[in-house]
């Protein structure tokens, strides 16, 4: 069975920083592209950050360029996103995907692999 596991959420006061990690098991998802998506409340879910697999390529949002630095360790099966300059308006709930290819991509339908989320709240 397949499982993609977040960690690292919870609330942090605006101008903070958070670290998510995302660990999968059953699968190794070392020529696989991975992403971070979010979801706010009444919102869709929208893309994050994603990374190729063997790391040498990153795509961001344009609202978290140069706040947020996606990464893996695919020794250890892990994807990572740091997370700093937190606002508010990053309050959501991030999930952890698995791509169907190796490259970076951007669209949730190119997500096989979903993990169950980690919440994240911004305090003002």
């Amino acid at each position: 069975q397949v499982q993609l596991v977040e960690s690292g959420g919870g609330l942090v006061q605006a101008g903070g920083s958070l670290r998510l990690s995302c660990a999968s098991s059953g699968r190794p998802f070392v020529l696989n592209a991975m992403g971070w998506f979010r979801q706010a409340p009444g919102k869709e879910r929208e893309f994050v950050a994603t990374i190729n697999w063997n790391g040498e390529n990153t795509l961001y949002a344009d609202f978290v360029k140069g706040r947020f630095t996606i990464s893996r360790d695919n020794r250890k099966n892990t994807v990572d996103l740091q997370m700093s300059s937190l606002t508010p308006e990053d309050t959501a709930v991030y999930y952890c995907a698995g791509a169907s290819s190796s490259a970076t991509v951007t669209s949730t339908g190119d997500y096989r692999y979903w993990g169950q989320g980690t919440r994240v709240t911004v305090s003002s």
